[in-house]
């Protein structure tokens, strides 16, 4: 598999798994970009990151456009893409969003993400 295939994938659950994908993906600390108003911002631990996946249908349809990799070495990596989703209430969503990841020793972790609504 290629890492960014694997990078996608792991990107993919944040939007449509659940908590436990989150407590598997997400490092141990993780600083958060939301400009939406009531969203989180700052540096969260996993887990209250995690704790914002209760609801497992808070999003569906989701398409990743315009997808982007960037590897600075053997254990850092960034992906950008335009994701086009459709929320829990049917309310469609388009954003710009940044992931950063870190190869840790059980796999790649998110340690940032960035929404830039469109």
């Amino acid at each position: 598999m290629t890492l960014g295939k694997e990078l996608y994938d792991i990107e993919q659950g944040f939007w449509l798994a659940g908590k436990e994908h989150f407590l598997d993906h997400v490092d141990d600390k993780c600083l958060l970009a939301f400009p939406q108003a009531g969203e989180m911002h700052g540096v969260h631990s996993r887990a209250e990151v995690a704790a914002t996946a209760t609801n497992p249908n808070r999003w569906r349809d989701l398409t990743m456009k315009d997808r982007q990799l960037l590897q600075s070495g053997d254990d850092f990596a960034i992906i950008s893409y335009r994701a086009e989703v459709t929320r829990a209430d049917g309310e469609p969503y388009m954003a710009l969003v940044s992931s950063a990841y870190v190869r840790r020793s059980h796999g790649w972790k998110l340690a940032f993400h960035q929404h830039s609504p469109v």
